[in-house]
């Protein structure tokens, strides 16, 4: 029997795969809302404001605007070239460097806080907390947050069956590669909300808040925003249309009027450097 393209998909493939639909990438995925930025800043007892922010894995620079917005002065970290396009498309004003979080091409104890939105479990991390801790100076922090979706929410826990399903998986995260695993991962080593340690040397310890928000957001978004993550991305457009076709079907027999209102839970994790 052949394997589901998802599941022969190797992890570089479907990082390769967001550079053709980066467009579609910036156009639908979910922002954060600004108490998650609070939560940052709660848990690194520093503001942001005036803060010299590395956001590695910038992608589009959906979290890179707000942490600009915020008053840090950011640089954005990326290793693709069609997500760099788009950010420099989407964000001319602020600064970008190809690079990864596991090479980071930036001096040591440069930045005050290292961001990953949506992108840490997109690397090694071996490679990326020596990284991260080499370029944070004394008493920085390095913040990482995953948008999952709230599966409380009785149409959204529906979608997600559907599309583990679809995939034959029985783990929803792997459908979208939202990194809710590598949080949960790390959450784990900690028994709960006590800080955990993450190696090398046992110099980072993480604490870990949830932030929940929403937005509203016609039916074709939704699922233009579903068919930008990884694992749709390397199906096809054959495979992934059959999906999105039947998914818009039940959609609109739940939501008629042709709006969804999408709930998040964001997965925070912040580690002070000491």
């Amino acid at each position: 029997m052949a394997s589901h393209p998802f599941r022969a998909a190797s992890q570089a493939a479907r990082a390769r795969s967001f550079d053709g639909a980066a467009a579609q990438y910036a156009a639908n995925r979910p922002a954060y809302p600004p108490a998650l930025f609070d939560a940052v800043e709660a848990l690194a007892d520093r503001p942001l404001t005036g803060a010299e922010v590395v956001d590695v894995g910038a992608g589009t620079g959906i979290a890179t605007g707000l942490l600009h917005a915020r008053g840090a002065d950011v640089l954005a970290v990326e290793p693709g070239p069609g997500m760099a396009a788009e950010f420099r498309r989407v964000h001319p004003h602020l600064p970008i460097v190809r690079g990864s979080g596991e090479a980071l091409p930036l001096a040591t104890a440069s930045a005050d806080f290292v961001t990953y939105a949506q992108s840490w479990h997109w690397t090694d991390p071996s490679r990326s907390v020596p990284e991260a801790l080499r370029v944070l100076r004394p008493g920085g922090a390095l913040a990482l947050w995953w948008n999952t979706e709230a599966l409380d929410v009785p149409w959204i826990e529906a979608s997600a069956r559907r599309a583990e399903r679809f995939f034959g998986i029985d783990q929803v995260v792997e459908r979208n590669g939202s990194g809710a695993r590598a949080a949960l991962a790390l959450a784990a080593r900690s028994g709960g909300s006590r800080p955990l340690t993450a190696e090398p040397g046992g110099r980072l310890s993480f604490e870990r808040r949830h932030v929940r928000w929403s937005r509203r957001v016609p039916i074709d978004m939704r699922l233009a925003n579903i068919g930008s993550h990884s694992a749709f991305l390397v199906l096809g457009e054959e495979a992934a249309g059959a999906y999105f076709a039947e998914e818009r079907e039940h959609l609109l027999r739940a939501f008629p009027e042709g709006t969804v209102e999408e709930t998040y839970v964001v997965d925070l994790l912040v580690a002070t450097r000491s």
